[in-house]
């Protein structure tokens, strides 16, 4: 049967119409014979030939009405419940040419037996064509996935329509939290409540759940997808409802339920006036334009008109990706914003003020900086002339030109410091406090946040690459936590608390509640229908009931256990329900200058302790895990120092 089906979808077009035709044909022949039957009660009448000659013009005009009304032309395969008109159509025009013959020639034709023709005519030629319907469907569900759809709503209907012509899925039944739903039959299937899902599973051979819901609250969904983790069965999601309604998804989208779709809140809508206030009408600029969130302030800005933005990037092809990526949607939204992709560094001063002056730059988003906390535990030097002078050079530029607004994008590490990466960005921040007392024209702020989900720092992205490839997943501490906010919500806040700065702020975003990062390897892992085992000195827990394992490797240098974001409890709230504003300790610009001017000698020198005696006699409460340094060029020189004298002595 499967053979001969799959030899039937692969004839030509016209043989398959022909064969239609053929079995139309047939069933008008078996349903008048049957007709005739069930009114006269025998088969006498076969052997009369006027018989034949009623039948021949209700065969010929039912076929030729079929093919104008496009029965021949659709494909059996995809047929619904729209072809019964045109068969009831067909039907009536073939019983109406039948009792017209008829009664032209006379035949000895019962005038009921029309009707009853017609009757079994449309039942018999519907039958046949869901039959056929079924039977293909069937031979292409072999190797389809059987899955449940979650949510029998609108979305999990339109789902499901769009499955029935999937290669991959075919919906079994659906799951969905209201009672009245429940137990009655939708496209089919049934529904049923979410306690009766593991008996389901079992029953079915379910593979996969796929979530229906893209109008649920993110709490709702992370309720739903945790109730749902233990079954360790692959969960996979349709897109946004906004993403739906603008056109750039369907329903039939599927992708895997991520820890984005889970972590972050429920998003507070921007408010219009602050997200404009320092970009309509007015020349912006973003350093580090090509990173995680300088991409998507950049495409935030774009959305509210400003007179142009200019994208500073040092790396050729994250400016080369994300003048692109700004071009193509400005055409597609039919927006007039100049991009301007300029490549340069924040540490070359000249080239810094020839780029404000030239474009007349008035609002700064300066995202620029190294922000890997191992790497530049690893490249000490140059992460503070990035992050420290590169900060100094394009913030002095942008009071010297004339910037109106200066916004320095900082981070939760640069409180309370462990490691140079966070001490050199408070150090930043330093620089921009002490400017803001001098600067009379440009209104300098910071804003600090937590990890941002799906970056390129991020963890999530990682774990995603180690479970793909089987594990380990690597966890650096058993009660390691982190902040996580989304990239398109923290670019939003950074945009609205620049707009509130008055000068030397430090706003912070609430990040919401902490997340265990060991939880969130666990989730992931579970996400994908495998599951977790830890994997700890060595030693393996419940291995033998699980997939993949996460190893705890210790803490890397410089980490924290757990992040902060407010040096003192002197934080006040904003205008904006998830913005604070907090008042940190400042050093004037003669204060500040004395250590710029050690850590420049020091950079110079090569000298990394010198550097960490100056991070802590500076006002940055930096406190290192560790006498040691980590530095690789720093301790390769050492080594060979070493070396060197040990073969002198040994000379």
């Amino acid at each position: 049967m499967h053979s001969a089906i799959f030899r039937l979808t692969k004839l030509d077009r016209r043989i398959k119409r022909a064969l239609q035709m053929f079995a139309d044909a047939v069933l008008m022949v078996l349903c008048f014979i049957a007709a005739m039957v069930l009114r006269l009660e025998n088969l006498r009448f076969l052997a009369d030939p006027h018989i034949w000659l009623v039948l021949l013009p209700a065969i010929l005009g039912t076929l030729a009405m079929f093919n104008i009304l496009g029965l021949y032309r659709s494909v059996i395969r995809y047929i619904n419940a729209h072809v019964m008109r045109a068969i009831l159509a067909g039907v009536i025009v073939s019983a109406v040419l039948l009792f017209i013959t008829a009664q032209i020639l006379s035949a000895p034709v019962p005038r009921s037996v029309p009707g009853i023709y017609a009757l079994l005519l449309f039942f018999a030629t519907s039958t046949l064509r869901f039959l056929m319907r079924g039977l293909f469907r069937r031979n292409r569900l072999r190797d389809r996935q059987p899955v449940i759809i979650y949510g029998a709503g609108e979305a999990g209907r339109q789902l499901a329509t769009a499955l029935a012509h999937d290669c991959e899925h075919v919906p079994l039944a659906f799951v969905d939290d209201d009672p009245h739903l429940q137990q009655n039959w939708i496209e089919g299937k049934k529904v049923y409540a979410p306690d009766q899902i593991p008996q389901l599973i079992d029953r079915m051979s379910i593979s996969c759940i796929l979530l229906a819901i893209p109008s649920t609250s993110r709490a709702r969904r992370r309720e739903i997808v945790s109730r749902l983790e233990p079954l360790n069965i692959e969960i996979r999601t349709i897109p946004g409802i906004a993403d739906i309604v603008d056109g750039r998804a369907t329903y039939s989208d599927l992708r895997r339920v991520t820890p984005e779709d889970l972590l972050g809140r429920e998003p507070v809508p921007p408010r219009a006036d602050l997200m404009a206030r320092n970009i309509t009408g007015k020349v912006v600029l973003v350093s580090g334009a090509g990173g995680s969130i300088g991409a998507e302030l950049c495409r935030q800005i774009i959305r509210h008109d400003p007179a142009a933005l200019v994208l500073l990037e040092v790396s050729e092809f994250a400016l080369y990706t994300i003048t692109n990526d700004l071009r193509e949607t400005l055409e597609h939204e039919g927006r007039d914003v100049p991009v301007e992709p300029i490549l340069g560094s924040v540490q070359n001063p000249g080239r810094v003020r020839a780029i404000l002056r030239s474009f007349g730059v008035q609002t700064v988003y300066h995202a620029a900086a190294y922000k890997h906390v191992v790497l530049v535990e690893e490249n000490v030097v140059e992460g503070i002339r990035n992050n420290v002078f590169g900060t100094q050079v394009i913030a002095e530029a942008a009071a010297e030109t004339g910037v109106e607004s200066f916004i320095l994008i900082s981070t939760d590490k640069a409180v309370r410091p462990t490691n140079f990466m966070g001490a050199s960005k408070r150090m930043a921040e330093l620089v921009c406090q002490a400017l803001a007392k001098e600067a009379p024209h440009t209104t300098f702020s910071m804003v600090r946040f937590g990890n941002v989900l799906g970056s390129s720092g991020s963890v999530i992205p990682r774990f995603r690459a180690q479970i793909e490839q089987g594990g380990p997943v690597t966890v650096t501490h058993r009660d390691i936590t982190r902040f996580f906010m989304t990239i398109p919500e923290a670019a939003q806040l950074v945009i609205q608390a620049g707009a509130m700065a008055r000068g030397g702020d430090v706003f912070v975003l609430d990040m919401g509640e902490p997340v265990r990062i060991l939880d969130l390897a666990q989730t992931m892992i579970r996400l994908h229908g495998l599951k977790p085992y830890i994997v700890e000195d060595g030693i393996a827990a419940n291995s033998a009931d699980g997939d993949i394992p996460i190893r705890i490797v210790g803490l890397n240098k410089g980490e924290k256990l757990y992040e902060e974001l407010l040096i003192g409890d002197n934080a006040h709230s904003t205008e904006h329900p998830r913005i604070m504003a907090a008042t940190e300790v400042s050093l004037s610009r003669d204060e500040l200058r004395r250590y710029l001017d050690r850590m420049t000698s020091a950079c110079q020198n090569f000298d990394i302790a010198e550097l960490r005696r100056i991070f802590l006699q500076a006002p940055l409460a930096y406190r290192p895990t560790g006498d040691d340094i980590h530095d690789l060029m720093w301790n390769s020189t050492r080594d060979h120092q070493q070396e060197v004298t040990l073969e002198k002595v040994g000379a």
